[in-house]
């Protein structure tokens, strides 16, 4: 049998009891004749609590020292984790994402892998060890500690995958699969036996937070067979692939939701000349991702463009419009905060028309206000209050019939 890549993200080795759970579950993977790799998150709210620590001296910390205090995190799991193995009578050996050979760019807090130098991982699988990496992790070209954002583990997982030729990864969490929404917030979700990368993929940038996104592209761009699965049951999970069986009439397949949505509205005195481009390449510079973007140009109102971004990138998006003002030539930038973003997601909205309308007028029905639109093939996402969020989602997936009353999930 070949190698497979297995996932545990913080809850599943959030102590040491789960850890020496999490441990036994490796080593009947090992037991059944694989080539066992693991990548483990930060135990439970290690990452948070760092970030507390941080924040309890200063509020704008350097992103370079921050990712070397974040990437201690992972390094306390591999440790306790490759101990617990040997504790059970395994062989186990534990790199930290440099260790391991993740090369990522020089881009500190969010960096992508650029390659992986499998050698050293490969050895040790020889060997007959399991080899148990730090997720979240790696080293640019000039040996600077680099971290992948948040969720960066399922990234790691996956790229390893790849690189290994793994036979398939399991992201291992506490849900056993992915769900037509939250099912902590809608009561009604239900699980999916299989959902496409495509659809998976817009889930997971819409606010789903079972994988990460980057995660999702790795297995599509590479082909990796992708299943996430409980770490604390032996249920089946669910399997994310290129072509899934569609399920009678199930044009919608998920409703995602994210808060702390910022709107950023810059208004111009004259039209844009292409000051547009610039203002996004600018902002794209400083690695601020821009999502929802509203262009307004009519007779007789002023010019303006309005778009979203995290509340986190809030700070550092109005500080480089005022110092680029004169370069932008704007007139002035106004924002709205208390925002979120709910959305619906399905490769069937593709051959059915008015999937929107249907959308919107049950929004309306709600009473709920639409801030912004954003569309593409197979997703549609609307900008509302934040207080009216989990209203906006439970309403959209009755709407589209996604509780277990409504549908089977088809095998």
């Amino acid at each position: 049998m070949g190698c497979i890549v297995m996932k545990f993200g913080g809850t599943s080795v959030g102590t040491t009891e789960k850890i020496l759970n999490v441990a036994k579950r490796i080593l009947d993977e090992k037991k059944r004749g694989h080539e066992v790799v693991v990548v483990v998150s930060a135990m439970g709210k290690t990452t948070d609590e760092l970030l507390s620590l941080a924040n309890e001296i200063t509020h704008e910390p350097s992103k370079r020292e921050m990712d070397m205090l974040l990437s201690t995190g992972e390094q306390i799991t591999i440790s306790l984790l490759s101990l617990a193995i040997m504790q059970l009578g395994g062989e186990a050996i534990s790199y930290t994402g440099w260790q391991a050979g993740i090369l990522t760019e020089s881009v500190h807090r969010n960096a992508r892998i650029i390659d992986i130098d499998r050698t050293k991982v490969e050895r040790q699988l020889k060997e007959g060890k399991v080899v148990i990496v730090a997720g979240f992790q790696g080293v640019d070209q000039y040996g600077e500690i680099t971290t992948l954002g948040r969720g960066g583990s399922d990234t790691t997982a996956v790229a390893l995958a790849s690189a290994l030729s793994a036979e398939r990864c399991d992201i291992y969490t506490d849900v056993d699969g992915i769900y037509t929404s939250d099912p902590r917030s809608v009561k009604t979700a239900r699980k999916l036996s299989e959902i496409a990368y495509d659809e998976m993929l817009e889930l997971a940038h819409l606010g789903a937070g079972v994988l990460h996104p980057r995660s999702v592209e790795f297995a599509k761009n590479y082909d990796v067979p992708l299943v996430v699965r409980s770490s604390m049951s032996a249920e089946e999970g669910t399997m994310i692939k290129e072509e899934v069986q569609m399920e009678n009439n199930l044009i919608v397949r998920g409703v995602a939701f994210e808060s702390d949505i910022v709107r950023i509205t810059v208004t111009y005195e004259v039209p844009f000349n292409g000051s547009l481009a610039k203002i996004f390449t600018t902002l794209a510079n400083h690695h601020i991702d821009v999502d929802i973007i509203v262009q307004s140009i009519m007779d007789g109102i002023t010019p303006s463009v309005s778009f979203s971004i995290k509340k986190e990138d809030f700070a550092e998006t109005i500080r480089i419009l005022n110092s680029e003002k004169e370069v932008l030539g704007y007139t002035d930038a106004d924002f709205e905060v208390g925002l979120s973003k709910v959305s619906i997601v399905g490769s069937g909205m593709v051959s059915n028309p008015g999937v929107a309308a249907r959308m919107f007028d049950r929004l309306r029905q709600e009473g709920i206000p639409i801030k912004m639109v954003s569309t593409s093939e197979i997703k549609v996402s609307v900008v509302v209050p934040q207080s009216e969020m989990l209203q906006a989602a439970n309403a959209l997936h009755d709407e589209y019939g996604l509780s277990p009353e409504d549908a089977e999930v088809s095998l």
